[in-house]
């Protein structure tokens, strides 16, 4: 096959599948120089979008092309850099479960990359077990909502804790800037097609799902799992690694069960801080990390629209592109850097608490993406000793103490601690809303923000937001709503791992993994970096 790249037509001409496919053909056919008899199929690989304000929104394809002569053609064009054949980018796996298993791979936690490494262990034929602490997905959803209706919260099943992970109460966003030479991303997006995500997201550039049908496909791939010999346990926390001689030999629950095993997979998420706290204890290596902290900002979706799309927006581009996504930086004069992350088009700002008397904001989208509002965190990094001690929980003790003060800002009773954009950049408490209704629940109550975060990650915010307001007009909207606080960006520690074995530097049999162990940042980082740590797992079980 051959593959092609920038391939550009106009977003307008798009006006349905079986147009778009003709236009595309027929934009293929004159890049080729081919007739329509030359060309045997043809499939859609990636579809970005190209909508700088220079010129009209165009979509930007890459294409795969069966094709008579293709040796012929790639001739023609070896000097092309857009034309070049097709690369391999299936799935293989690295190895198959001997006949007799000496011992099952246990696996803690089931978000994206506890999904994933059970499920490439199930599939490889090694009947992983894997303990949740949390409750099945369904049964955790309806915790949740009880918590953002009647502020009740469980410590055990919410937004970061439970079946899926906190990536199922996001905006469900399967894209990343990691490096991929081995197209893993591709076998994480084919399985989520393959448990019911709609099949655009295998070429749309920015794919995303949204929570309600995360929570399908979440159950689709445990029934996988358990089909292909795996089992999985809710509501069963790990409180203790047995270790001896720095080898991993087990675990014990909450319960007091042992489980025996020499390959256990930690993904855990990035709010397991009782775990982080155990596994210092049993002194397996860990240390503080960079992460960021801030503020969730919300803005009428209308306007980042109209700021988006320039003077293309009309009902039609929003028809075919949907709501409009932002991603911003800016690097302050106090040396920090200030940037959007978790940007959620049409969507809500949501309460993630994990422990009592303490409150988190994060951000979800549905797939329609269609609320009222836009929200992002806008967010500043931090580093260990430059910005709190270099101990390995320091920077946990930090979050603790940003999301009990936001707590209390917010009057003790799970509302979140707001300020208008407007009185925020003027240092001075909001009393009103305006245009603006903020969508957090259980609530917001307005003050002044000023003392949310430490000074320097005001005054970098502050700076930020009008030179923000550079890129989209309207960004310093006198109405625009801030929530505090946003803490869980990334997880504040990482369990190093030895580059070649991907085991923890100093205990044998421990696979730290995903976003919690400070290998992965969102739903499809973390879904690769688990395919990585399964792999090492079975090859290290073929070998015993």
């Amino acid at each position: 096959m051959i593959r092609i790249t920038e391939i550009k037509l106009p977003v307008e001409i798009a006006q349905s599948p079986s147009h778009e496919s003709d236009t595309i053909k027929a934009a293929l056919l004159k890049r080729l120089q081919i007739v329509e008899a030359d060309l045997l199929s043809l499939s859609i690989f990636k579809r970005g979008v190209d909508a700088r304000k220079s010129h009209n929104i165009l979509y930007v394809y890459t294409l795969d092309v069966e094709v008579k002569n293709e040796e012929k053609i790639l001739a023609k064009f070896s000097r092309d850099p857009h034309v070049k054949p097709t690369p391999d980018t299936s799935y293989k796996f690295v190895t198959t479960a001997p006949t007799q298993l000496k011992s099952r791979p246990v696996i803690v936690g089931f978000g994206p990359a506890g999904i994933f490494s059970a499920l490439i262990l199930a599939q490889s034929g090694f009947k992983p077990i894997i303990l949740e602490r949390g409750k099945a997905v369904r049964e955790r959803t309806k915790d949740t909502w009880d918590f953002w209706r009647k502020s009740k919260l469980n410590p055990e099943s919410n937004v970061q804790f439970g079946e899926g992970g906190a990536g199922t109460f996001s905006d469900g966003k399967l894209y990343s800037q990691i490096k991929d030479p081995k197209h893993y991303g591709r076998k994480v997006i084919q399985e989520f097609v393959k448990a019911g995500a709609p099949p655009e997201i295998m070429y749309v550039s920015h794919p995303h799902i949204g929570t309600f049908r995360l929570v399908g496909m979440v159950e689709e791939m445990r029934k996988n799992i358990i089909t292909l010999g795996g089992a999985i346990r809710f509501e069963a926390r790990v409180d203790d690694i047995e270790i001896t001689n720095n080898e991993v030999q087990g675990v014990v629950l909450a319960s007091g069960e042992r489980i025996a095993t020499n390959h256990l997979v930690l993904a855990v998420g990035h709010s397991a801080r009782d775990t982080f706290e155990m596994i210092h204890r049993k002194n397996i290596y860990i240390e503080a990390k960079p992460f960021s902290i801030g503020f969730r900002i919300e803005h009428p979706q209308s306007l980042i629209d109209k700021a988006r799309y320039g003077n293309s927006y009309s009902a039609d581009i929003l028809s075919k592109l949907g709501s409009a996504e932002y991603k911003l930086v800016h690097h302050t004069s106090n040396g920090r850097s200030v940037y959007s992350f978790c940007m959620c088009p049409g969507g809500t700002v949501v309460a993630s608490a994990s422990e009592k008397g303490c409150v988190v904001t994060n951000g979800m989208s549905q797939y329609s993406r269609n609320e009222r509002n836009a929200n992002a965190g806008i967010v500043v990094g931090i580093t260990p000793v430059a910005d709190y001690p270099a101990h390995p929980l320091a920077g946990i003790a930090l979050q603790r103490s940003l999301e009990a003060n936001a707590y209390t800002l917010g009057g003790n009773n799970y509302a979140a601690p707001g300020q208008l954009i407007g009185d925020f950049l003027a240092n001075k408490a909001s009393t009103k809303f305006g245009e603006v209704q903020p969508s957090y629940t259980p609530g917001v109550h307005l003050t002044n923000l000023e003392t949310a975060l430490p000074k320097f990650a005001i005054d970098a915010i502050r700076e930020a937001i009008p030179e923000f307001a550079k890129q989209i007009k309207g960004y310093d909207l006198a109405d625009g709503i801030l929530t505090g606080v946003e803490t869980r960006t990334s997880s504040p520690i990482r369990i190093k791992r030895d580059d070649e074995t991907l085991q923890s530097i100093n205990t044998k049999g421990l696979y730290p993994c995903g976003e919690g162990a400070g290998y992965a940042g969102g739903i499809l980082s973390a879904g690769v970096d688990g395919i990585r740590i399964a792999e090492a797992v079975a090859l290290s079980l073929s070998r015993n």
